[in-house]
């Protein structure tokens, strides 16, 4: 019971049956009767206000130490047009633009002001896509505001600034402070890193085991096969498909091997009258080895067994293996007319191009059929050709869906489709704003002049947006040279 709540029940029982509690204030001594008064429920009063007044006070400050001083930067800040040019961002001025500033100014190696790093950190707190952004332009003074406000604190996980890795982070930190720890040590010492992780594996989650395997990806290379290898014994199917992945990327390993082994087992090549045909056929069976390599022996449903099976093996089975045994090329395999199984065989060899990006296969398979998702393993230089027919061919209605996927800058011959298609577009078309403000922020800002002779052929608000920000963009960009 507090001193207050004394107070409150001897005023309801009465003085005459308790008597009044004594009352500290700020450390004094309790307050004594009045001098010459000897009214208990005065002197009940009077302490009852002189706590009132303590509880309304606060606390009184205690002694504290003085606040490290920042550390001193390293890297050199924006220039005053590009400061400038943040404080309109964060204002709300195009902030739409705000991540490229940041991946700008951090290729140019140059770092934010400090006056402004509040307010960048709290755009981080409310927006977690920024956070690694903002951390690579923080400084060093950056993380030490970091450490001082808990509202800031992601920071300090995602900051790369050269420390040596904290093994105290390993020990007592929280599963993302653990995962940046070991990440750090992996960018340093791969073999340490492996080691640490090896250490702690048999008492770690089913969650923390599978964040943390898949930091090996990062200098992956033959030391870390028998670990994985291992791990395939792993009882989260989570796990082992991610040791499974991570093998599936090593040239020549030994579950490379075995499952090159299984599928070269389910193709062949036919020689008939009318040419050459892909035949295909699947497993039987999905036994006990096939599913410690990763296979998964349930299909999603409307999925047959044997196509689920086929597709897996293929999609983990090292693309150079099947050039000189189907043919001399992606190009000439993807040439030869398929059986029924068809279809399995491409979502195969599709999934195997995007785990082992592969752009000769991709460019392969984008020119048998098209496919937005094989854009992503493509070089820019070789993206624009394959993404403009793309571009081309699409119905507008999904053009939106279609450009979203496709990372900036646009130049070339993607961005002559897409201003192409904008221009041919009518008014009235539902997706024509969405097509217009993505265009905005990916094609190439040296192009906003071409922006500015679709404005007659586009709703005011529409037109003036994409010519606006395309400018703001190459200002933006020029400032930050």
């Amino acid at each position: 019971m507090t001193v207050w709540d004394e107070l409150v029940s001897t005023a309801l029982v009465g003085t005459e049956r308790r008597p009044v509690p004594e009352v500290t204030v700020a450390g004094a001594e309790a307050a004594a009767p009045p001098q010459g008064a000897e009214d208990p429920a005065a002197l009940l009063l009077d302490r009852a206000a002189l706590l009132a007044v303590q509880r309304r006070a606060g606390l009184v400050a205690g002694r504290a130490a003085p606040l490290p001083a920042a550390p001193d930067e390293r890297t050199p800040p924006a220039r005053p047009a590009a400061t400038r040019r943040l404080a309109r961002l964060l204002a709300g001025d195009h902030h739409e633009v705000l991540p490229e500033w940041l991946d700008a100014a951090a290729a140019r190696g140059v770092r934010a002001p400090a006056d402004l790093l509040p307010d960048l950190l709290g755009f981080g707190r409310r927006d977690r896509s920024l956070r690694a952004a903002i951390a690579a332009v923080a400084g060093r003074r950056g993380r030490w505001l970091a450490e001082l406000n808990p509202e800031w604190a992601y920071l300090l996980a995602e900051s790369d600034l050269g420390d040596e890795p904290d093994p105290e982070a390993w020990e007592l930190g929280t599963a993302l402070q653990r995962r940046d720890h070991l990440a750090r040590l992996r960018r340093d010492d791969p073999a340490g890193a492996r080691e640490l992780l090896a250490a702690s594996w048999s008492k770690e989650t089913a969650a923390d085991r599978a964040a943390l395997v898949a930091v090996l990806e990062d200098g992956l290379s033959a030391a870390d096969e028998p670990f994985l290898e291992a791990a395939l014994d792993d009882r989260a199917s989570a796990v082992r498909e991610l040791a499974a992945d991570l093998l599936a990327l090593l040239p020549g390993s030994a579950l490379g091997r075995r499952l090159a082994d299984r599928a070269h087992a389910c193709l062949r090549v036919e020689r008939r009258l009318r040419g050459q045909r892909l035949v295909a056929e699947p497993p039987s069976a999905c036994d006990q080895e096939m599913q410690r390599d990763g296979v998964r022996r349930r299909p999603p449903k409307g999925t047959g067994e044997r196509a689920w099976w086929l597709e897996q093996l293929l999609a983990r089975t090292p693309l150079a293996s099947w050039v000189g045994r189907l043919g001399d090329s992606p190009a000439e395999i993807l040439r030869l007319k398929p059986d029924e199984w068809g279809p399995v065989v491409r979502a195969g060899w599709v999934r195997a191009a995007l785990l082992q990006r592969d752009p000769d296969w991709a460019v392969a398979l984008l020119a048998a059929e098209p496919s937005r998702e094989l854009l992503a393993v493509l070089p820019p230089a070789r993206r624009s050709a394959h993404a403009a027919r793309l571009v081309h061919e699409a119905p507008f209605a999904e053009l939106g869906a279609l450009l979203a996927d496709l990372p900036g800058p646009w130049s070339g011959e993607l961005a002559e489709a897409v201003l192409t298609r904008i221009r041919k577009a009518g008014k009235d078309d539902w997706q024509l704003g969405r097509v217009c403000r993505l265009a905005a922020l990916r094609l190439a800002p040296d192009l906003h002049p071409k922006a500015g002779e679709l404005l007659p052929r586009l709703p005011r608000t529409v037109g003036e947006h994409l010519a606006t920000t395309l400018r703001f963009r190459h200002d933006m960009l020029k400032e930050l040279q």
